[in-house]
């Protein structure tokens, strides 16, 4: 169940992977979202947190522990800390949309997922006194090398752009704070409600972005409104609610480094789904950046069971 706090590693590995696997549909999704809608990005997220939010509140209550505190005493006892994680979410999906329009999906990709697990690494090295270790700088090292490969070897034009790099960058801060106050949350809470610190973050994500959404516009341009409202329901239920979710269940046993570098199988995902749906070929350079992307997470798997063997 998504609220134990006793999740062995491997189980709690595999939800951030599998999370990682739906976060790749979201990115297609949105494209199609923006082209054939006309939404903006700002517009489509503030959806996809809004359908998140009604979809987590719906499981909660089957979800949760009989002695989990309710959503109200949740935020009297840390209501600075959930809300500014609801924000960093709407942050993080935000800029990157943004960021992929302005700049391309490869530019966005490269610099958001490839800053991402260094500034968490930091983060939890400065923060929380997370030891990183010659192994583990090397694994990163390693995963963003076969994440560049991935992306380059797409053999998309990459458009450079100081704005939609700035974006990513942006988008990077936003997951780095993300995945660190998840974790400290979910430490402190014994990882009991996982779904519940979702709902709260998705709720927050919602409000911040209703202002740009009204701006901007809520409602779609063109498209047909049953084929724009399914895609905006999965983009609710699958990317968002499901996927993060797994995420901050998976956080409550794996730390926030590894954590990092798992998700970067997010773009090894969204390049499967471009081969199968779109019809994109495939370079030799992405199929060797896959294969070390794929490695990069085995090797953590296994590092990290025979750890707690050791341990136990």
């Amino acid at each position: 169940m998504l609220h134990s706090g006793s999740l062995p590693v491997g189980r709690a590995m595999f939800y951030i992977a599998t999370a990682a696997v739906v976060w790749g549909t979201g990115g297609v999704v949105a494209a199609v979202l923006h082209s054939t809608s006309g939404l903006d990005p700002l517009t489509v997220s503030f959806w996809r947190f809004l359908c998140g939010t009604v979809a987590l509140a719906l499981a909660w209550p089957l979800l949760r522990s009989p002695n989990t505190p309710s959503l109200i005493e949740r935020l009297k006892s840390g209501l600075w800390r959930l809300t500014v994680t609801g924000a960093g979410m709407a942050v993080y999906q935000a800029a990157y949309f943004a960021s992929a329009n302005v700049a391309g999906v490869a530019v966005a990709t490269t610099v958001t997922l490839g800053s991402g697990p260094v500034l968490v690494a930091l983060g939890a090295r400065l923060w929380m006194a997370e030891r990183l270790g010659r192994r583990r700088i090397l694994v990163i090292v390693v995963a963003l090398t076969g994440l560049a490969m991935l992306v380059l070897g797409g053999g998309s034009t990459v458009r450079s752009s100081l704005p939609g790099v700035g974006l990513a960058l942006l988008s990077a801060v936003g997951y780095a704070g993300t995945t660190l106050l998840s974790q400290v949350i979910g430490a402190e809470e014994g990882g009991e409600d996982p779904v519940g610190n979702a709902l709260i973050g998705f709720a927050t994500g919602s409000v911040c972005l209703l202002p740009f959404a009204l701006a901007l516009g809520l409602l779609p341009e063109r498209g047909a409104p049953v084929t724009v409202g399914a895609l905006l329901v999965y983009l609710g239920l699958f990317p968002s609610a499901l996927a993060y979710g797994l995420f901050f269940t998976g956080l409550r046993t794996v730390p926030a480094t590894t954590a990092s570098i798992i998700t970067l199988v997010e773009p090894l995902a969204a390049t499967a789904i471009a081969v199968w749906l779109l019809g994109e070929r495939l370079t030799v350079l992405t199929l060797l950046g896959g294969a070390v992307l794929l490695a990069t997470v085995v090797a953590l798997a296994t590092s990290s069971r025979d750890r707690t063997d050791e341990a136990g």
